[in-house]
């Protein structure tokens, strides 16, 4: 079966996401629940959408109204319809920002005080 053009841009945007080891799901629209866009997900500790567009297209009203929620919100929003260039420099200067701090010492990450997760307080 042949691919769409969108379909093509979400398996970039997938094997991008993949190599810098982000998490991230592609949540089914069912029409319960709030609207979301094509993929969402964490990279250290930073909340990310993307909406994924063939090339040349744009998002429609109700993904614009997303897309300014989750901004307003603090979370980073791509919207790709072909390079992935952005994604990619956002998710590297995300990574080298971890590996400076962890030069310094500070990763910012607290461990439960048995340093098992899930123990904290027992």
């Amino acid at each position: 079966m042949a691919q769409t053009k969108e379909g093509k841009v979400k398996e970039r945007v997938k094997r991008v996401l993949t190599k810098f080891g982000a998490y991230w799901h592609m949540p089914v629209m069912n029409g319960l629940g709030a609207p979301s866009l094509d993929f969402v997900g964490c990279y250290e500790r930073l909340y990310f959408a993307i909406e994924t567009k063939a090339p040349g297209g744009k998002p429609t009203p109700r993904q614009l109204n997303t897309i300014a929620e989750i901004e307003r919100a603090g979370g980073k929003v791509f919207v790709i319809d072909g390079d992935t260039g952005a994604l990619e420099d956002w998710l590297k200067e995300t990574n080298d920002a971890k590996v400076e701090q962890a030069g310094t010492g500070h990763q910012g990450r607290v461990q439960p005080p048995s340093g098992r997760a899930g123990e904290a307080g027992r």
